[in-house]
């Protein structure tokens, strides 16, 4: 019976590897040889290929779903001429911000390329910072929704609308700093992880981490651009410290002791110029065999899909028409304006263009999207429109100087409650229904408040995480700082 079930499953992975040659391009499917040359020379030899432990992390987007693609075509290729071929490790970036079509699309994926029942795959997912199995069925849990509702709602009531993509960026490149870290000592590490992000983005990646560690004081003996562990480990210690400060549990940084230092150098293998087509930079045909479905709530100018454009640009109408007193549409345009910049310089197809902008066409258009982004925001966060505005007015951080402000403008029937507010948020005594005022407004516990209510201004560590955008590129002169200051005074290629 195991002869035939073998036999079965051989045949099937046949049929993938036939349907997925079929479908590469020309180019890929000349890179794909020298795709596989550079994994068995990474082994050692095409006898020791079996041994081979890679790692993978997938976004769920449109670049990484083909990368994998090449990465399961050059597996199947390798075990159809020989005895064996490498393992594979998948780390699934997967987080509550996340859209259905997102989510769709990663397993998609992994159903036409057969990796569900695999021995030689492994799909790993990070939930509430525990490791496990990836299942398309199972939501992230409670505990998961609300670390990210808390991180999140700190972050926007400490820097204000303007950096929100960074907010959304830099949550997403952390968590996927953890989510490598655990993946690749799971069940007896890798010997490599693959990258198939491009060399500018690699540089700019190092280049922010660099600069983080550098002013936490975190950097290790051994250079993180040596060690894919060694950066890993370096960013999740600064991912701990900055998760202390930001929700209040103070602990001192600590320099990184690199006590294993001798133990083997992990290595990043590179790919991206072995299974992009650059005359077919979205590869259409191999995007429509994977099952692949352009997201409305999904920024087609990055890679990475965690900082949601349809939340995104939510937060840029509120904005206008609650702090600035003027209108949603005018957040709006203010968002699609870059965001058509944005596409212009990525020179996107115009069909393309004008699906990313038509959806938020005036009128009943415009509303439908306001709905569905208030729907996607207490669904995946469990936040609702007030709470997104009060984290938007940042009524709490500098002794609450900017509360009165806020209440005149959304709720002037908390205006005679103004001293009792103060007190609760001081750690006086108030009356109950005052506290639980404050935690529903905000979405936030009265204790989170408080420590809002305390700080003056933002630590260099909040600074210096800001300071590149959703892309990782530096925000404009001034862009991160003007969004601190308003908080104070008033979301790849």
């Amino acid at each position: 019976m195991g002869s035939i079930h073998d036999q079965a499953m051989q045949y099937i992975y046949q049929q993938v590897l036939q349907r997925l040659l079929e479908h590469l391009s020309q180019a890929q499917r000349a890179s794909l040889q020298l795709l596989i040359q550079r994994l068995i020379v990474a082994a050692g030899g095409l006898e020791r290929i079996k041994g081979l432990r890679l790692m993978f992390v997938f976004d769920g987007s449109q670049y990484g779903a083909q990368a994998l693609a090449c990465l399961r075509a050059a597996q199947l290729s390798i075990a159809a001429r020989s005895p064996g071929t490498f393992q594979l490790r998948i780390a699934t970036a997967r987080q509550a911000g996340m859209s259905s079509t997102v989510l769709g699309n990663i397993e998609n994926t992994y159903s036409v390329l057969f990796m569900h029942d695999d021995p030689r795959i492994e799909l790993l997912v990070l939930d509430a910072g525990q490791l496990m199995t990836f299942d398309s069925r199972r939501a992230p849990s409670a505990r998961q929704q609300q670390a990210e509702r808390h991180e999140w709602l700190m972050l926007g009531h400490m820097s204000g609308v303007t950096t929100a993509a960074a907010n959304f960026a830099s949550h997403g490149y952390l968590h996927l700093v953890e989510l490598g870290r655990q993946a690749l000592r799971w069940k007896g590490g890798v010997d490599a992880i693959i990258s198939a992000d491009p060399l500018s983005d690699r540089r700019r990646y190092l280049a922010w981490s660099r600069r983080s560690l550098r002013h936490a004081d975190l950097l290790g003996v051994r250079p993180i651009h040596s060690c894919a562990a060694s950066l890993l480990d370096a960013m999740s210690d600064w991912r701990r410290h900055y998760l202390a400060w930001l929700l209040g549990q103070e602990q001192q940084p600590q320099p990184v002791t690199d006590s294993d230092c001798c133990g083997p150098v992990l290595r990043f293998i590179t790919i991206d110029d072995l299974v992009f087509d650059r005359d077919t930079p979205h590869g259409e045909r191999l995007s429509e065999f994977l099952g692949y479905r352009v997201d409305e709530q999904a920024d087609p100018c990055r890679q990475f899909g965690i900082a949601n454009p349809l939340l995104l640009a939510h937060l840029q109408g509120l904005q206008a028409e609650f702090v600035d007193d003027g209108e949603y549409r005018d957040g709006i345009e203010r968002y699609l304006s870059q965001t058509r910049r944005a596409m212009q310089q990525k020179a996107l197809p115009d069909t393309l263009q004008r699906a990313v902008l038509g959806r938020w066409r005036p009128g009943e258009a415009g509303e439908q999207r306001r709905k569905e982004a208030d729907e996607f925001a207490q669904q995946a966060y469990g936040l609702s429109e007030a709470q997104l505005v009060c984290q938007l007015f940042a009524p709490f951080v500098g002794r609450g100087r900017r509360l009165e402000a806020f209440l005149r403008r959304c709720h002037p029937g908390m205006l005679v409650a103004l001293p009792y507010l103060h007190q609760a948020l001081q750690g006086q005594p108030a009356p109950g229904p005052v506290k639980q005022w404050l935690a529903d407004i905000s979405g936030l516990p009265l204790p989170m408040l408080q420590l809002l209510y305390g700080r003056e201004s933002p630590a260099p560590l909040l600074a210096g995480l800001q300071v590149r955008g959703a892309d990782l590129r530096h925000l404009p002169p001034g862009g991160a700082t003007a969004g601190m200051v308003r908080g104070w005074s008033a979301g790849r290629r």
